[in-house]
């Protein structure tokens, strides 16, 4: 057991955020927490870190009890980065002991090859914990985090304070990753990740070694990762086993099967009720209508089920079907900025969509996505051709919510859409969307940017546009929200074109999958699952064939008589240089194990003249990795 939270509660201006939460965190669990927004995620992990302390209603709640053991890792905005160092000082210092260790070895080397041998002992000490944990493998590991983490070398030396809010938190996380915390606890780590980065994080995790507490809205990483879901509704956590879309299933029973039990024993309580008030005054009967009155006193009721809330309302319609061929783009070029400062992103991007067809367009952030669809609205400049056909209608979501007026209310941004409207009939279009009470009153530009978006997919349903344009229409939403949207453009028969980061909405909506390249645009048949496995079967193809180039290269270079003798001779000699390496090692070793007897280290003489040996075993080793590398080269060759 890490972690074991019994009986928490917490209140913010009297109002419950947290009741009676029990959550026990076992070593290996990887735990994905949800929830809708404002339920309590985050509270809950800033209590667990110790950021925040419980509230206690009675004594003994409210405890948190953290293992010895347990060594915690918390991702937040600019986690513990300090802003005047490097990208590469930064993450060093995470292996601070290691180095601190590592230096005190080269002290003691020095010493000892001035005839100072007071300190072998320590030396060896040292060695072994240095070896035993990785101190050899430091470079390596940082450069494998943040080449995942989308680093590049020549980003190595810059200050951290030149770098985005979205890129500090990607080295916090790249600088926790090597930290390697038995606990790692992960606050919507998919944010500024694109997808290369996503699924280079999510193979790192599943192989991670310690235990796992994500929030996340990326139901993809969730269903990958997680092996049981949390989810705090209403105050109350609920555990449920296996990844998020199992938890939905096991939720979905489990509330059935609470509603079936409940009314089963609510029709026993009024059957009950019913017989004792018939005959409790009536002498002949009343002792068996007091038996009944004794059996609801020990009945233990079972808690009415929480009613659902009122779920979004969301339909996308239109009134004119266009012809089949909708959309026709003809080596169009995706570029940024005009004049000396315009930047080709994506040349000769070509694609055709038919009536009723559903794209989603994926690509590296930068890439050119969001350009692309204000492109094919005639919203930017472009070369090459773009042809709409005739009975057209667009309908746009912009992610920046630009066609929303940020100074108007809620109420008078749709009453300037549609005049002729009561304040009846517009706050019902809201109430679709979940927006209600004083909420319509607030000014835009005030909204989150869940609420903003909710207003755009109001102002969607107002156009009746049969082409749906959407850019990033699931972020800032929770997953309630989202599986609405999804609902919504699934049952949408018209034709979607839609830019998204959100895998599951992707895999679920899109019927054609469009990736932008700075070398141009691939579309694919089928949703994002499909793209996935046709990717990595083009990968496994492509190692097949250089690795049958390989093989075929190498049984072809030694062709000749003289070359097969020249091989044979090589094989020969890097034989007896391993077998020359293996007994000075074994030599080595023996040495190394008569340091440590107290006879020998008694013996300055003895001792001095083991180390001289040592120092010269250490030398010819050397020499002899270095020819047998040399005859690897030329066996190679």
């Amino acid at each position: 057991m890490l972690v074991q939270i019994s009986n928490l509660h917490k209140y913010y201006h009297g109002t419950a955020v947290l009741q009676s939460v029990n959550l026990t965190i076992e070593d290996g669990d990887h735990i994905g927490l949800i929830g809708e927004n404002g339920s309590g995620k985050s509270t809950l992990l800033r209590l667990l870190v110790g950021k925040e302390l419980p509230d206690h209603i009675q004594e003994g709640d409210g405890e948190i009890i953290i293992s010895p053991k347990t060594s915690i890792g918390y991702l937040e905005q600019m986690s513990g980065l300090d802003s005047q160092s490097t990208v590469w000082d930064e993450m060093k210092n995470v292996f601070q002991p290691l180095l601190t260790a590592q230096e005190q070895m080269h002290a003691l080397e020095k010493q000892m090859q001035e005839g100072d041998l007071s300190g072998i002992e320590m030396y060896h000490q040292l060695q072994t914990w240095f070896e035993s944990n990785d101190g050899y493998q430091i470079d390596v590991k940082i450069r494998m985090i943040l080449s995942g983490m989308g680093f590049f070398p020549e980003e190595y030396g810059r200050l951290i304070s030149s770098f985005s809010g979205g890129e500090k938190t990607r080295l916090a996380l790249a600088k926790l990753l090597l930290e390697a915390p038995n606990l790692l606890i992960l606050d919507e780590p998919t944010n500024h990740l694109d997808f290369k980065t996503v699924m280079w994080l999510e193979d790192y995790l599943k192989d991670y070694k310690g235990t796992l507490l994500l929030v996340s809205h990326d139901r993809f990483f969730l269903d990958k990762l997680s092996t049981s879901i949390c989810e705090l509704e209403r105050g109350k956590l609920t555990r449920y086993k296996g990844n998020y879309t199992t938890s939905i299933k096991l939720k979905t029973a489990a509330i059935e099967r609470q509603w079936k039990e409940y009314e089963q024993q609510q029709k026993e309580i009024a059957k009950l009720e019913d017989y004792v008030a018939r005959n409790i005054t009536r002498a002949s009967t009343a002792k068996s209508a007091q038996s009944r009155v004794k059996q609801l006193e020990k009945m233990e009721h079972i808690e009415k089920p929480a009613a659902r809330q009122k779920q979004a309302r969301i339909c996308f319609t239109y009134e004119v079907e266009p012809p089949v061929e909708v959309l026709k783009v003809q080596d169009v070029d995706i570029s940024v900025g005009s004049g000396e400062q315009r930047k080709l992103l994506v040349s000769s991007v070509s694609f055709e969509i038919r009536r009723g067809e559903k794209w989603g367009i994926i690509g590296d952030n930068g890439v050119g996505k969001s350009t692309l669809l204000k492109i094919v609205q005639g919203m930017l400049p472009h070369s090459g051709k773009i042809r709409w056909t005739s009975n057209v209608k667009l309908s746009y979501f912009d992610q920046e919510s630009a066609n929303l007026h940020s100074e108007k209310s809620v109420m008078q941004e749709i009453h300037d859409r549609v005049p002729s409207w009561t304040n009846l009939e517009v706050r019902n279009l809201l109430g679709q969307v979940r927006l209600t009470g004083e909420n319509v009153f607030k000014p835009v530009g005030v909204l989150s940017g869940g609420e903003r978006a909710k207003v755009c997919f109001a102002v969607m349903m107002l156009e009746h546009g049969n082409v749906l344009i959407l850019d990033e229409p699931t972020n800032h939403l929770d997953i309630a929200m989202k599986e609405i949207i999804e609902a919504a453009l699934v049952d949408f028969t018209g034709t979607l074109l839609f830019v998204s980061h959100d895998r599951y909405l992707l895999d679920k909506v899109a019927d054609h999958i469009l990736e932008l390249t700075p070398s141009g645009g691939m579309a694919k048949i089928g949703g994002f699952s499909d793209w996935l496995a046709a990717k990595q079967k083009t990968k496994e193809m492509e190692q097949s064939v250089i690795i049958e180039k390989e093989s075929s290269s190498k049984e072809n270079v030694y062709h000749s008589k003289k070359q097969r003798s020249m091989q044979a001779k090589l094989r020969a000699q890097m034989r007896q240089l391993e077998q020359n390496l293996d007994e000075m090692q074994a030599e080595f070793d023996d040495l190394a194990i008569d340091l440590k007897r107290e006879e020998v280290m008694q013996d300055y003489q003895c001792m001095q003249k083991k180390c001289a040996r040592m120092e010269q075993l250490r030398l010819n080793m050397d020499d002899c990795m270095e020819q047998m590398i040399a005859v690897e080269e030329q066996l190679g060759n």
